[in-house]
């Protein structure tokens, strides 16, 4: 597996496989799921990372902080 972000885009692309994508799918706003000739998941992209992405692990930071 393999984490990309590309800043200028501000695009995360998680890919699961090094495949042709076939098909994909918009599971909601800013979300792709890339499928393979055989509808298996290969790949998802996050639109907007920043708006996205980081609240949600500054988030997790914030609260495993509080954790002892």
């Amino acid at each position: 597996m393999k984490v990309r972000y590309d800043a200028d885009a501000d695009i995360i692309h998680i890919a699961i496989r090094e495949e042709e994508v076939k098909d994909m799918d918009e599971l909601g706003e800013d979300i792709f799921v890339e499928y393979n000739e055989k509808g298996e998941i290969i790949g998802i992209e996050i639109w907007q990372a920043r708006k996205n992405i980081i609240p949600e692990i500054l988030k997790f930071i914030k609260s495993a902080k509080c954790v002892d």
